[in-house]
């Protein structure tokens, strides 16, 4: 048997980093935002007893290091499911290190997936202990939406939905490491009201204007990366409404109410930065499509 998912890229439309934790980890705040930009996961029977990752994206790695082979691993054994073998196959579309969740949903999709598959009838809240177990993003991953998530990423509450706009993202060839990107955090001493708050206030208004004037990322200024700014220099001069990096970068995004204005701002980009997407908000996370 065989079963087929789409895994949602996101965007975090407000991000503040609040404060280092004694465990080592970090207490946030943010709004995040699934979008029509989709990997899809592929996964299937084998007869090995054994966990098969294939992928032909560049730097995505095809063993125990991947995120999906560790969803699987912590299906089998949340479930207790006899693992008789498994194929995960992984066709990439959202770029990498990149800020927008390409593991983690990646991660959310192969845990509906093996659900599915496996028959466990396993409820959205116990598909989001499981991902938790994996990383900070893959619960959100799973529900997808509009949610504001605290603690450490994993505690979410729902919000209306953005509503109707069209969303450029553009990844510039720079990467950047997480640990690397909290570390800056830790070391820039940021000050400055939380933005996360005032998102919040924004989404509940339904005013998309007042939602892009919000659009606030620690990361953005703390690792100030001169392909970010330029990106978002061509996205306003496109009559975006705002721009902001998601994640710890390097994907910048932003936000249009005009399709002719976004598909003009695609085009632009594209001559310099070919891994731009034009996508818009989707209500809902990961999802099995066939099978």
């Amino acid at each position: 048997m065989k079963v087929k998912a789409q895994a949602p890229a996101k965007i975090n439309l407000s991000l503040d980093v609040l404060r280092r934790r004694p465990d080592g980890y970090h207490d946030v705040s943010m709004v995040m935002q699934t979008v029509s930009l989709y990997d899809y996961i592929t996964v299937e029977e084998t007869d090995t007893s054994d966990i098969e990752v294939v992928c032909d994206y560049e730097g995505v790695p095809c063993d125990e290091k991947n995120i999906v082979y560790k969803a699987a691993r912590e299906f089998f054994k949340y479930t207790k499911t006899d693992n008789k073998g498994i194929r995960i196959t992984i066709d990439k579309q959202i770029p990498t290190q990149a800020g927008l969740a390409g593991g983690s949903t990646d991660g959310a999709a192969v845990i509906a997936s093996l659900n599915k598959l496996f028959a466990t009838h396993l409820r959205e809240s116990e598909m989001c202990e499981i991902g938790e177990r994996i990383g900070a993003d893959v619960p959100f991953c799973i529900v997808g939406g509009t949610k504001l998530a605290e603690g450490t990423g994993t505690k979410l509450r729902k919000l209306p939905s953005l509503g109707s706009c069209k969303i450029v993202i553009c990844k510039p060839d720079v990467s950047v490491s997480t640990a690397e990107a909290y570390a800056k955090i830790d070391s820039a001493n940021l000050t400055h009201p939380e933005f996360t708050a005032e998102m919040v206030k924004a989404i509940y208004s339904r005013d998309l204007w007042m939602v892009t004037t919000c659009m606030l990322n620690d990361f953005d200024i703390a690792l100030d990366i001169p392909e970010v700014k330029e990106i978002k220099r061509v996205m306003l001069r496109n009559k975006a409404l705002g721009a902001c990096m998601s994640g710890s970068g390097s994907a910048v995004f932003c936000i249009f109410n005009s399709a002719k204005k976004a598909e003009k701002c695609v085009e632009e980009l594209k001559k310099t930065y070919p891994k731009t997407f034009l996508c818009e908000p989707v209500k809902e996370g990961c999802a099995v499509i066939e099978g």
